[in-house]
């Protein structure tokens, strides 16, 4: 059975886990080393009210996690936002990303952003699929933008503007 709720900080260790595998195995991150415990506490408090985290649960198990967050500092850029979805390897494909895919959507209407964002490297074609099954459009592709794997690596913004109601 799939849940989604608040995370809270005991979750953290199996969210660094998870965050960890895609550091690790994908180009979803573009950070090279595995993250610590402590830095992981830094980027959790981040988090709550306007921006918020949530988990998904697979039968009583944390298997994923989303989050809002700021899409850039200044003030002028308040009403977008930007999304992030992260799923554990072995919970792929059982409806994860679309669950948490759907209360970010309705998690950043309640705030009252007008815009939200999800930045996809070039390849992710599970994140792509997912953003266009909730109707966000491409709205750029940066070129060479990110070194990982000996590679060079594109990067697509995808945006989906919010329907006022």
């Amino acid at each position: 059975m799939l849940n989604i709720r608040e995370a809270q900080i005991n979750d953290l260790p199996i969210l660094l886990s998870i965050y960890n595998e895609a550091i690790v195995n994908t180009t979803a991150t573009f950070d090279l080393e595995p993250e610590s415990l402590e830095k992981r506490k830094i980027w959790f408090a981040k988090y709550g009210d306007k921006y918020p985290l949530i988990v998904s649960e697979w039968n009583g198990e944390v298997v994923g996690y989303g989050s809002l967050s700021s899409f850039r500092e200044k003030a002028a850029f308040n009403s977008t936002t930007e999304l992030s979805i992260y799923i554990s390897s072995a919970a792929r494909g059982l409806g994860i990303g679309t669950a948490l895919m759907s209360e970010l959507i309705k998690r950043a209407k309640e705030q009252g952003f007008h815009t939200m964002i999800g930045g996809i490297t070039a390849g992710n074609e599970g994140s792509i699929a997912l953003h266009k099954k909730f109707g966000f459009t491409l709205a750029g592709h940066f070129k060479e933008v990110g070194y990982k794997f000996d590679a060079w690596q594109d990067v697509l913004f995808y945006q989906l503007i919010l329907p006022t109601e």
